[in-house]
């Protein structure tokens, strides 16, 4: 069964950088496309970005572009999403999960049936 394990998560300062992990642990992400999702405090869960295992097809949401990246090392049957010139608003708890769904419908965190367990980081100003 598929498990998702995420590092990376910690305490930023404004402007700064930090990269997220998400591992496979009992599977292979084959066949799945890879989401990340975040929850700021008191606030629902956004989609962040995804990416596919098989082609890497990947697309970030449009408030993240240019600062956001997903990648994948193949490997290490792992994701990272790498997010530069960090901001306190982009402070949450970030997930990663796997699913299938269709490219029209990524951002439906309804359709990744495999999550991790969430990265707390926060970004000082």
């Amino acid at each position: 069964q598929l498990q998702l394990v995420e590092s990376g998560g910690g305490t930023v300062k404004e402007g700064g950088s930090l990269r997220l992990s998400c591992t496979a642990s009992g599977s292979t992400f084959s066949g799945y496309a890879i989401g990340w999702f975040r929850r700021p405090l008191g606030n629902e869960r956004e989609f962040v970005g995804v990416i596919r295992w098989s082609g890497g097809n990947n697309d970030v949401a449009d408030s993240v572009k240019g600062r956001f990246t997903i990648s994948k090392e193949i490997a290490k049957n792992t994701v990272y999403l790498q997010m530069n010139n960090l901001q306190p608003e982009v402070t949450a708890v970030y997930y990663c999960a796997a699913g299938r769904p269709l490219w029209g419908s990524i951002s439906m965190h309804s359709l990744y049936g495999s999550w991790g367990q969430g990265s707390q980081f926060t970004v000082s100003s």
